[in-house]
């Protein structure tokens, strides 16, 4: 399901452009928008990975994921609370955990999830977030305390850090605000695609 490039987009716009430069992992994150909007928006996405061989995430609609064949999602942690995990699981569905504390990990752990996410890894102009940097030798203390499962890594990286994350564990690097606000994003995937690829 993952690939060392894990890219997270809002929309899909530019979706079929990012697939044919290479991309091979998506999360689609919608914030706003109706339920039509997201069912039609989740669908398209569909489509276009399925016929790009690309692994398409859907965070938090769950059960449009479900609804529109999707075969993964991505839980928050208040997504976690108010998700149906028996449903989900039912349905055949992959699902990857947020986490940011040992708290949460423990949480994250008990639902038996095919990855899980530590961030954020260095500062991001994403979201205000209440927590601080995570740093690099925490994801290491997540990998040596997860065993086999894929771990992510997220939050205010940029190509030259992606080595960093796979030194200290990463099976993942998860980019949002590096390539949503460079002024050639796809030029930027190609760095990307190149650094992960040659780093994981």
């Amino acid at each position: 399901m993952l690939h060392p490039f894990y890219l997270i987009v809002g929309e899909t716009d530019h979706l079929e452009e990012f697939l044919a430069a290479g991309v091979r992992c998506v999360q689609l994150r919608i914030k706003d928008g109706s339920v039509e909007h997201c069912r039609r928006e989740i669908r398209r996405a569909r489509q276009l990975c399925e016929s790009a061989g690309c692994s398409l995430i859907i965070n938090d609609y769950w059960q449009l994921a479900i609804d529109e064949g999707c075969q993964a999602i991505h839980l928050g942690q208040e997504d976690l609370q108010a998700a149906q995990m028996e449903t989900i699981k039912a349905a055949g569905i992959k699902f990857g955990i947020s986490t940011h504390d040992r708290a949460e990990l423990n949480i994250a752990l008990s639902h038996s999830p095919d990855y899980i996410a530590l961030g954020p890894v260095y500062a991001t102009l994403l979201k205000k977030m209440p927590w601080r940097p995570q740093g690099l030798p925490k994801l290491q203390r997540w990998k040596d305390s997860i065993g086999d499962i894929p771990l992510v890594a997220i939050g205010g990286f940029t190509p030259e850090r992606a080595a960093g994350a796979f030194e200290h564990g990463a099976d993942s690097v998860c980019v949002v605000t590096d390539i949503a606000t460079h002024a050639d994003p796809l030029a930027r995937i190609t760095q990307w695609l190149a650094v992960t690829q040659k780093g994981a």
